[in-house]
């Protein structure tokens, strides 16, 4: 038997074992929730032992932490770079966000982690702050920056920044919760098309905040 083709087996099977159990986790919050999913199933689906995953994550909380820092929060260092090199006009990087963020998110399983938290804060407030914390606040001020090259740039009119961002928040949250909830149980004539309720919205926000309100012809993406 080749030993050093053996150890190289293990060696990358124990490097994948954390992503693999991040998958499952992830998999197994959108489907069951917080409270339903057993470290076990994780374990299980990722072909790995319970204690295996807890050698890696000590606890189902500290796993739900590791699944939203990697699929969500992790990427706002990402984002907050893109805004700073960002070349065009405030509302092309206002629809630039939106789309950016439905491509990275919600078309992916962590799209469900949002509705997993309404659904669960009042049993488990320390995910919740920890959402809040980690995905909720950084967003909040990642919009805001946004807003404000608007607004210093003359090309939004001056509002309220704390309030605005919720505007802007509210129809993509909208936009995730109909995902896991209702859009399975509605007909096809009933189903909405992210990617034009995306730019409806987008088009009615910039209409109330730009100082000239943009042409029909730019709206589209």
């Amino acid at each position: 038997m080749d030993t050093s083709s053996t150890t190289g087996k293990r060696e990358r099977r124990k490097e994948a074992r954390p992503g693999e159990l991040l998958d499952a986790a992830l998999a197994l919050f959108v489907e069951k929730g917080f409270a339903a999913t057993r470290v076990e199933e994780v374990a299980a689906r990722a072909g790995v032992s319970k204690g295996t995953l807890f050698l890696y994550f000590p606890s189902k909380e500290e796993l739900f932490k590791a699944v939203v820092r990697e699929t969500i929060s992790g990427r706002f260092s990402e984002w907050n770079q893109e805004l700073d090199q960002f070349q065009g006009d405030s509302a092309e990087l206002l629809r630039y966000c939106m789309h950016s963020w439905w491509e990275r998110i919600g078309m992916t399983a962590a799209s469900g982690i949002t509705k997993l938290v309404v659904s669960e804060s009042g049993t488990f407030p320390e995910i919740a702050n920890f959402y809040q914390q980690e995905v909720i606040g950084p967003a909040h001020d990642l919009l805001k920056r946004v807003l404000q090259r608007g607004v210093d740039r003359g090309e939004f009119r001056r509002m309220d920044l704390e309030y605005a961002v919720y505007s802007l928040l509210a129809p993509m949250i909208f936009l995730l919760m109909w995902k896991h909830s209702l859009a399975p149980c509605c007909p096809p004539s009933q189903q909405l098309d992210p990617i034009t309720f995306i730019d409806t919205q987008v088009g009615l926000l910039l209409g109330g905040m730009l100082i000239h309100p943009i042409s029909s012809e730019k709206q589209a993406p």
